[in-house]
């Protein structure tokens, strides 16, 4: 049975949408002490203040979408902080954002910055469903670093940055491919977009460094030894490829290391042996053995590992022994890659190991990739001293520092699956952070209010670093917890960073971004002619989907026209190809709303049940939510809609206060609904 609800909008009660041409930004800096920072440096477009006696700062300029603040003070590590207007306005002026913690420097200390996959080949050059090309030919060193720009603030902060290169390089293809499903190269112009953005060292050794076999192996190789950067992980032989890169920081020796989980069906396979080359095969005995050999020359090891299965919550169990045998076995820091979606960080005797870190620079469509993190290690000697995690975003292929929904669904995912490793990520501005003293955080509670006849309510702007402990609802009502599978659903952060949001389908000739919304400054402005039905949704199909499940579509709409908007789920089948999926597949209607033309905003909920999974052979693999409008007055004229998203439950209603969690993704749940609209409030704790 399909439900639909029809309001008015109130404004979610943690959210304000006004803006000014003036706004004051405050915060605080503090040691790792928690001892006021004094006469810092903090520098926000163009105007530059210093923290006071208590450590407290405050800055004003003219409002924006984006906020970049940079801070510094000598003999301290500087930061750099990035925030959307939109996710600072959950309070009343001035915008504050939490206490930042600077890292002191020290003898010996050391920072490490990790990026996750990158590569800039296929759809940077030749991009699909009509969006921009990032890098043209006549102009690849200035396009190549246009797609870093907005990360090299961060990484260049670093005593030595450090990406898994994964792709070959060369100008021109040097032969046949490998036997295998995909196979990357990228343009030279990709080394010195990254030395550019201040990245020193990257580790060759995964499942892409013998692509194009062994000619692409030796031309990758020759363009990397003429370029600046380190590496590590492959060579034209197993005794090159599992050699360290070895490098002298701050008075300490550091062995940086590189390996691929497996060896590949492929023939010739992947990995590097006596007389053939290839990337570092990361067996146990490889490993061990390797990491042994930097403890007795007396360097610090740094393992890099390219392992997993791709898309999953958890490293696989062979990923997880392999990396604590590396640390077991001497190495200080072990970082992982290869699913294309973030999972936890553990600390593991004193020593951090990532066990993904996403992608840093890809063209995956894919809804789940984008959100990634880059990591901050400072090391004492070798030994773990803090962690620092900064969001990011893949917008557009681009990294970008992520705000707004995109940093609470990157930074709750982190959060949630490192708890389940005991290691608690505290807060640090807008960015997460893991010391040896784990403690425990006080206690939180928020308010949520739901206007006249609405069910459902976003979480993004609660504490992304604390676990929901409690829910209270009114009497007779029950509430359940929900992940949002649509990116950027609330479209304030589309025109931000230089760079296009590519997760939607519309028409571009006839849509825009509008200067204000639903619930912020922002929503997606489609004009729709006369007799013509336009299209809004979902781009991509939302991969590793669990089937048969509760969900819910809804969306903030404005129109002074007579409108029906329709809404359809489209799915994709086992063995059928994603541009036939989205030609061929059949659109299931959820629901169709008839709106009467109003100045107000106005709320749709669509109640349905996901798709069914079935066999593999007859069932669906994914989906993906559109919605149709259309003007039934036979004019031509505007449709605005805002927080447009497709909240998959992942628990039933319940009245019971503690939440109880089925799945790892309960616990990062983006929406909360309840089971009748009320006036009263919902309350939420947190710890």
């Amino acid at each position: 049975m399909k439900k639909v609800i029809f309001t008015s909008l109130v404004f979610f009660a943690l959210i304000s949408q006004f803006a000014f041409a003036e706004v004051i930004i405050k915060g605080r800096l503090l040691t790792e002490n928690q001892q006021p920072i004094v006469q810092a440096k903090v520098s926000l477009s163009g105007s530059n203040t210093n923290t006071d006696k208590q450590g407290y700062y405050q800055i004003n300029v003219a409002d924006a979408d984006i906020y970049r603040l940079d801070y510094s003070k000598e003999g301290f590590y500087p930061s750099v902080q990035t925030f959307s207007h939109f996710e600072l306005t959950n309070q009343a002026a001035p915008l504050t954002i939490a206490d930042i913690t600077l890292v002191e420097k020290a003898e010996g200390r050391v920072m490490f910055a990790f990026g996750g996959d990158a590569m800039m080949g296929r759809r940077y050059y030749k991009p699909y469903f009509g969006d921009e090309v990032l890098i043209h030919n006549d102009s690849r060193i200035v396009d190549s670093r246009a797609v870093i720009e907005n990360v090299k603030p961060y990484m260049s902060l670093a005593d030595i940055a450090a990406v898994n290169l994964e792709t070959q390089i060369f100008a021109n293809k040097p032969g046949d491919a490998a036997p295998k499903s995909v196979a990357f190269y990228s343009k030279p112009e990709i080394l010195d977009a990254l030395t550019w953005a201040g990245i020193d060292y990257v580790t060759l050794g995964n499942n892409h460094t013998y692509d194009y076999k062994k000619s692409g192996l030796e031309t990758s190789l020759k363009h990397m030894r003429e370029s600046k950067l380190a590496f590590s992980g492959a060579g034209i032989n197993e005794e090159e490829a599992l050699k360290a890169h070895v490098t002298n920081i701050n008075g300490v020796d550091y062995g940086m290391l590189g390996y691929v989980g497996w060896e590949g069906r492929a023939d010739p396979n992947q990995v590097a042996e006596h007389d053939k080359g290839g990337a570092a095969f990361g067996s146990l005995n490889n490993i061990i053995a390797s990491v042994g050999k930097q403890v007795d020359a007396g360097r610090v090891p740094v393992v890099q590992y390219h392992g997993s299965q791709e898309y999953t919550n958890n490293p696989t169990g062979v990923t997880e022994k392999r990396l604590k045998a590396a640390i077991d076995h001497g190495a200080a820091l072990a970082i992982a890659h290869h699913p294309h979606v973030t999972q936890g960080i553990e600390l593991y005797k004193g020593k951090l190991i990532a066990y993904s870190m996403g992608n840093f620079i890809f063209d995956q469509y894919i809804p789940s990739t984008p959100y990634s993190f880059l990591l901050y290690v400072w090391m004492d000697k070798g030994e773990f001293h803090r962690a620092e995690i900064v969001p990011i975003y893949l917008k557009g292929y681009k990294p970008t520092p992520a705000t707004g929904i995109n940093r609470y669904t990157t930074m709750k995912r982190i959060t949630t699956l490192s708890a389940q490793r005991n290691t608690h990520i505290g807060l640090s501005g807008g960015h997460g952070v893991i010391s040896t003293e784990q403690t425990p955080s006080n206690n939180q509670s928020a308010t949520i209010s739901f206007p006249e006849n609405t069910r459902t309510a976003p979480l993004y702007l609660l504490p992304w670093q604390k676990n929901l402990a409690q829910v209270n609802t009114p009497k007779n009502v029950s509430y359940r917890l929900g992940i949002n599978l649509i990116n950027g659903s609330d479209f304030e952060s589309f025109d931000t960073f230089n760079s296009n949001e590519r997760s939607w389908f519309f028409d571009r000739e006839h849509t825009v971004i509008n200067n204000y919304g639903a619930s912020g400054n922002k929503s997606l402005g489609v004009t729709v002619n006369s007799n013509q039905t336009s299209t809004v949704g979902m781009q991509a199909f939302r991969r590793k989907f669990k089937g048969d499940i509760p969900t819910t579509v809804t969306a903030k709409v404005k129109t002074d026209n007579v409108a029906k908007i329709s809404f359809y789920w489209q799915g994709r089948r086992y063995g059928q190809g994603f541009f036939q999926a989205r030609k061929e597949s059949e659109k299931q209607l959820i629901g169709s709303v008839d709106l009467q033309g109003k100045s107000a905003w106005q709320t749709i909920e669509l109640d349905f049940e996901s798709v069914r999974h079935n066999y593999p052979s007859k069932g669906y693999r994914s989906y993906r939510v559109i919605a149709e409008i259309e003007l039934t007055d036979g004019r031509t004229g505007k449709v605005d809609i805002d927080d447009f998203a497709a909240i998959e439950w992942q628990s039933a209603f319940t009245e019971l206060p503690t939440p109880f969690h089925t799945s790892v993704e309960s616990k990062q749940a983006s929406y909360i609904g309840i089971s009748k609209s009320t006036s009263e409030t919902v309350k939420i704790t947190f710890q």
